[in-house]
């Protein structure tokens, strides 16, 4: 606050100097953040099982988890939880426009680990992402890409090709990037529930701990 104490200060009140005045007063707002917003900000995560909370109680979800640690830490956010079990891109891609009926500001884009899954051309993967993320970007939403990666079964040219389009969507579009969703939880058998694929309470926590900071950021670009 000495910057604007400083400018009201000044001999002679310019408006070069009032011009000032509003952009920091702006950038000091926008920095205390959506915590302090009166209008909770609605975000979107549009996922598969791995964040629609499959195995889980609906309170140990992704999304419920996610919510209560940012309003620990003093953001105004509304989670929407539109994950859906089974789900490939091809199926988020299509679903878009119904899951965007509430007007989110942020979308945390979880998908891809059913395409990978099933083998699926990483090209169609791709395509389907990249529709995504450029309808998001036409709506001005923030987003937070995370990425996956694909099983060592298919083989290492498949999982370059695979593992690589998600940094470069995010690349591409300028999205918030999270390079692994089930980063410190996969291989995990104290955090996975007992197919070995789908994260527990325990994993949960310890996703939303680790995603906590990029969430944060994505936060950041929403518009006051």
């Amino acid at each position: 606050m000495s910057n604007v104490i400083l400018i009201f200060n000044l001999p002679t009140r310019t408006k070069q100097a009032a011009r000032l005045l509003v952009l920091l007063t702006a950038l000091i707002c926008h920095t205390a953040g959506i915590a302090q917003s009166a209008t909770p900000v609605k975000v979107l995560v549009l996922g598969d099982s791995l964040s629609a909370g499959y195995g889980l109680a609906e309170t140990d979800a992704f999304p419920v988890v996610l919510e209560a640690a940012l309003k620990k830490a003093g953001y105004n956010v509304n989670f929407i939880n539109a994950g859906v079990s089974g789900d490939t891109t091809a199926g988020g891609r299509s679903r878009l426009a119904w899951a965007l009926a509430d007007k989110p500001a942020v979308v945390i884009l979880e998908l891809g680990a059913n395409d990978g899954l099933r083998g699926l051309e990483p090209s169609e993967t791709r395509a389907n992402l990249d529709a995504i993320l450029s309808e998001l970007g036409k709506r001005d939403i923030s987003v937070l890409l995370t990425g996956m990666l694909a099983p060592p079964n298919l083989g290492t040219e498949y999982g370059v090709e695979f593992n690589s389009l998600f940094p470069a969507l995010a690349r591409k579009h300028n999205a918030v990037f999270y390079s692994f969703f089930l980063d410190g939880v996969a291989g995990e058998p104290l955090l996975n529930q007992r197919d070995g694929i789908h994260p527990n309470r325990a994993g949960v926590d310890e996703i939303v701990q680790r995603i906590l900071p990029k969430v944060m950021a994505t936060l950041k670009r929403v518009r006051p």
